[in-house]
């Protein structure tokens, strides 16, 4: 093989990498596009706002169920085609969701894209192995998730936008032709990827995730992180999942305002993501307690202050980096593939958790109250990941000596 034919393969392998991101950029985006429409599509369809919220919570339950369910069932089969399958899932998902002429038609929608989420950000958080040389794995791991933490902070002010001046379907829609174009990509770019044998799964391939028994997958420091993962992200969408409805009618904002506002959290959650990605590499648990510290600041002043776009900055900056740091956090903790399905399904069943929580306290007490809920879930999850440093005595180096 020639240096060129060496480069040409080289280059194959990081588009595969970025085609990957973009998936994973899209299934989020999808999951999230219900925040800042969640007013408008209540009012079409003749729901409240806290029943609108279900759209967050559907798609979250399925995939948390679906994520370790679809990465047992279909381990023998060829990743690429699994990835395929998923993406052109959720096409069908977001197009139905485009055209629902009601709300069950709707929430049917949102179960498809959480059996697309669960499955998809499952397999995929794994590649970089299958995909790279071993010494670029952790480079091309960093750039699949941050599809996953970039759409967490940009997914709703890039729906708000559309929705601003073409409508909440036109958003939808848009997303499903993404979708539909992704499929066409990774049939293009992702190389075969076998999945692991069901006669054989003793003998995993060497670029294969290997199986590991169920007491690896839920060690002691994995046990730790998933839980922090319940405790912030159910927190944060708690209280996220309505912020559109509080900017709307306690900060009394109008439209173009609410998606600047929106567009400000999620340009702060981006530089949150890269940030807290350099500095989790090093030693993830202080990073997620900075985090979690600034969600729980930001969610407490937003009720107090009435200053929306300097508290939206510093929640994006504080929620950005924790899907990066968590993942990071799951990968020192050696739970492999498996491991990976069980943080996706503990994240999703966090916003369903999360969302339905906020919907009834919103309709329940008040949109200010959800807010206070916020707060204090992150600032239990800055209390338990402190508390853990001492529990599973971390290294200079971030990783667990037990």
């Amino acid at each position: 093989m020639t240096m060129t034919d060496i480069s040409l393969a080289t280059r194959a392998r990081w588009l595969a990498v970025f085609s990957v991101s973009v998936g994973t950029f899209t299934l989020v985006t999808s999951e999230m596009l219900p925040v800042g429409l969640l007013t408008s599509i209540a009012a079409t369809l003749g729901v409240s706002d806290g029943t609108a919220g279900l759209m967050m919570s559907a798609p979250g339950l399925v995939a948390a169920v679906c994520a370790p369910v679809l990465a047992f069932a279909t381990r023998g089969l060829d990743r690429r085609v699994t990835l395929m399958g998923l993406m052109a899932l959720l096409a069908v998902a977001d197009l139905a969701g485009a055209f629902a002429p009601n709300y069950p038609v709707m929430l049917a929608a949102r179960v498809l894209t959480g059996v697309s989420i669960g499955g998809f950000w499952a397999f995929a958080a794994g590649l970089g192995v299958r995909l790279v040389p071993e010494g670029a794995v952790g480079r091309a791991t960093s750039i699949i998730l941050a599809g996953v933490s970039v759409a967490s902070v940009l997914g709703v002010p890039v729906g708000t936008f559309i929705s601003s001046f073409a409508g909440w379907r036109t958003a939808f829609a848009a997303m499903g032709v993404l979708a539909l174009a992704l499929v066409a990509l990774l049939a293009t770019t992702l190389p075969p990827l076998p999945g692991e044998p069901r006669t054989r799964a003793s003998e995993p391939s060497p670029r294969a995730t290997p199986v590991r028994a169920p007491q690896a997958w839920l060690s002691g420091p994995l046990k730790v992180v998933l839980v922090l993962t319940v405790l912030i992200v159910s927190g944060h969408f708690a209280a996220y999942t309505y912020v559109r409805p509080f900017l709307e009618q306690i900060s009394h904002a109008g439209p173009a305002f609410v998606g600047a506002a929106l567009l400000l959290y999620g340009a702060a959650g981006v530089a949150g993501n890269f940030a807290a990605g350099a500095w989790a590499a090093r030693n993830p648990r202080p990073v997620l307690v900075v985090l979690a510290v600034l969600i729980a600041l930001a969610t407490v002043a937003l009720p107090l202050i009435g200053l929306p776009l300097a508290v939206l900055v510093v929640w994006g900056l504080g929620y950005g980096g924790v899907g990066v740091t968590l993942q990071l956090w799951i990968m020192r903790s050696g739970g492999g593939e498996m491991g990976t399905a069980l943080f996706v399904g503990a994240f999703n069943v966090s916003i369903a958790l999360g969302s339905f929580a906020g919907g009834r306290v919103v309709d329940g007490v008040s949109l200010s109250a959800v807010m206070w809920v916020g707060a204090a879930l992150a600032t239990v999850s800055a209390a338990v990941a402190a508390l853990s440093g001492r529990a599973f005595g971390d290294d200079p180096r971030g990783r667990s000596r037990r």
